[in-house]
């Protein structure tokens, strides 16, 4: 249940953030909207995946908590991490994001192996 839960919450904050984006932060991030936007969509598709990920859990009863795990850390490493680029225009995290990208891989590659094995 807990991978439904965040799934959720990250899904309704990447839809409040990019709502804030778009309206209240536009002239901010005027230059880096498409990496504002990334994030964003990055965002709502892997809370989507950890809706997905604590369902499949339930209903196939077996461990996926590091695939979920991995999708929680992707999109705080690599969204905000985009977030704070485009807001903040820190663009020397510009080097935190892969590893965020990375552990969306691990996470997609987690779970194929664990959805294979059954």
């Amino acid at each position: 249940m807990l991978f439904i839960k965040l799934g959720i919450v990250f899904c309704m904050l990447s839809v409040i953030i990019g709502a804030f984006g778009a309206h209240s932060l536009e002239n901010t991030i005027v230059d880096k909207m498409e990496t504002f936007k990334t994030g964003v969509q990055y965002q709502i598709f892997h809370g989507l995946a950890l809706i997905v990920t604590g369902l499949l859990s339930i209903v196939l009863k077996i461990d996926l908590s590091i695939a979920g795990y991995l999708f929680v850390v992707g999109i705080c490493l690599f969204s905000g991490t985009l977030y704070m680029i485009a807001i903040y225009k820190y663009s020397f995290l510009g080097m935190v994001a892969p590893i965020g990208g990375l552990s969306f891989i691990a996470a997609w590659s987690v779970l194929l192996y664990k959805i294979s094995s059954i």
